[in-house]
């Protein structure tokens, strides 16, 4: 299915919004600021040093030093991996006039929820500090589930404001407490 990408929130890259016909799809990831690409030339950057360093080290008789530098190296390589994996995390959420499905993984779903439209609403929890969002929940009388955990706040207040356009709120407190 091909979506035509909204341009609600053009600069930012977090919560993204498409639409086909009638359903509309919520993609929210976590702020990757740095690709795999950024990554492996950082990793390249600081191994130039590190690696040389240990070569003129090893050529001047302190030969133990070589296999450390390349074991940090690994070791760094490894930690960027693993960040990187992380942040492909995904909640993509579709609505439609019947149905909200929510699927949460990587590259595909892990896990998947689905709500009936009329059952559903979305559950606003405040913040407890002013640098927090508030806490974003999709639930019907049998399940819940928190969406945009990751979020900081102005990226959780963007969901906010279109998940209101889209279901019922219930709050843990008044309405007018969350800006948005």
């Amino acid at each position: 299915m091909h979506y035509h990408a909204l341009s609600r929130y053009p600069e930012s890259d977090v919560v993204l919004v498409n639409q086909a016909g009638q359903e509309k799809v919520i993609v929210v990831k976590p702020n990757h600021s740095a690709t795999w690409r950024h990554n492996l030339w950082l990793l390249a950057a600081l191994a130039v040093p590190s690696l040389g360093a240990g070569i003129a080290f090893a050529l001047l008789g302190a030969w133990p030093i070589l296999p450390l530098a390349g074991l940090e190296l690994t070791a760094l390589a490894g930690a960027l991996y693993w960040v990187n994996w992380k942040l492909e995390y995904r909640h993509v959420i579709r609505l439609t006039e019947e149905l909200i499905t929510i699927d949460k993984g990587y590259f595909v779903p892990k896990r998947s929820w689905r709500f009936a439209r009329e059952e559903s609403a979305l559950r606003v929890v405040p913040e407890t500090h002013h640098w927090q969002g508030p806490e974003l929940s999709v639930h019907d009388r049998l399940s819940e589930t928190r969406i945009g955990d990751f979020l900081n706040r102005e990226e959780t207040l963007q969901l906010l404001s279109l998940l209101r356009a889209e279901l019922r709120i219930r709050t843990h407190s008044s309405d007018s407490s969350i800006e948005a």
